[in-house]
């Protein structure tokens, strides 16, 4: 594989950390960090990875970049990418890609353009566990689904955000920001399109944030009336052995499963998938590690060839998100 030489423009969230780390193992050059705000996470990424920071963009940018990754304010990223089309360089950007109805339209124009590869960090679908449980839907061991339930709660962890964390227009909000993997993966697992969303987002603390609200549950149609429920969350408890307990439930005429995305705290750490069929007991699906991870799939765009995530998946995943943020019930708890 030919080496690419990329860069980090916005460093306000970890995960740009995992697209480093992948480029790295795929012999990929990183000439530096741009981060004018967070210093402290931009200085730990530094440190870790042994990438040198730079304070002026000018200087990164002379070292004739092929690639960017952005882990920017939710809200600015869309100037980060307009700002990579102008220097005909492509850019990987952490979740979510927009914010707003008229950050889409911009982004739109871009993909429009055809310019440059967009990617965006849609790392759970190449988790082992979404890999396998892909297969197995494809392969009829599940027969018809009739439901499908994604629960995903997260730690707040509030003493390490940042303001605009809680700022509606510079974060985009919890549907925006967590459940554009959902909305994906729902396409991806079952090749259906999504029809309805309906549901509701409530606010139940943090009143000198009065536009943040903490958890959202939804109820979500796809093609051929196949009903969905989709929830998120900032409870995760402080002591809790994980970021958030993920789970997901897959129910079929043939089988049934349980995803344990991080596990559970007697058995393993290790993500868990149960499986149950009419003649078959409930056993634990081994789910091998995949090939291909988020960056591979965007350096193959790069080159021509064809990757697992498209410019229309990030479209309509993003859109989506807008979709649902507009659709639901908002309940303030203060208020009723």
């Amino acid at each position: 594989m030919s080496e690419f030489t990329f860069a980090i423009i916005g460093c306000r969230h970890f995960h740009i950390q995992d697209f480093i780390q992948e480029m790295l193992e795929l012999g990929h050059h990183c000439a530096g960090i741009y981060e004018d705000t967070n210093i402290h996470l931009s200085t730990s990424i530094s440190e870790k990875f042994q990438i040198p920071i730079f304070d002026r963009l000018e200087d990164l940018l002379a070292r004739d970049l092929d690639i960017i990754g952005c882990a920017s304010k939710n809200s600015a990223k869309i100037d980060i990418i307009e700002f990579c089309e102008n220097n005909g360089i492509h850019v990987m950007v952490d979740k979510p890609i927009i914010t707003s109805e008229e950050g889409y339209e911009r982004l739109n124009t871009i993909i429009d353009n055809g310019k440059i590869q967009v990617g965006v960090m849609l790392t759970e679908r190449f988790q082992p566990i979404f890999m396998t449980l892909k297969d197995m839907i494809q392969s009829d061991q599940f027969g018809d689904i009739t439901h499908i339930s994604m629960r995903k709660p997260h730690r707040l962890a509030k003493e390490s955000r940042e303001e605009w964390f809680f700022n509606k227009d510079e974060s985009g909000g919890i549907i925006i920001d967590l459940s554009i993997h959902d909305f994906d993966l729902l396409r991806w697992l079952t090749k259906k399109e999504i029809t309805t969303i309906q549901g509701y987002m409530t606010k139940n603390m943090l009143d000198e944030y009065p536009d943040f609200f903490d958890t959202a549950s939804m109820q979500v149609l796809l093609d051929d009336n196949l009903p969905v429920q989709l929830y998120v969350d900032w409870h995760t408890p402080s002591a809790s052995w994980t970021w958030g307990d993920g789970r997901v439930f897959i129910t079929g005429t043939k089988g049934c499963a349980e995803l344990r995305l991080q596990g559970d705290p007697y058995i393993t750490k290790d993500s868990l998938f149960l499986f149950t069929a009419h003649k078959q007991t409930t056993q634990i699906i081994q789910c091998p590690q995949p090939s291909a991870n988020v960056s591979t799939d965007f350096i193959a765009r790069i080159k021509d060839e064809q990757g697992s995530i498209t410019h229309e998946d990030i479209l309509i995943a993003s859109k989506l998100t807008l979709e649902a943020d507009r659709i639901v019930t908002k309940i303030d708890k203060n208020l009723t």
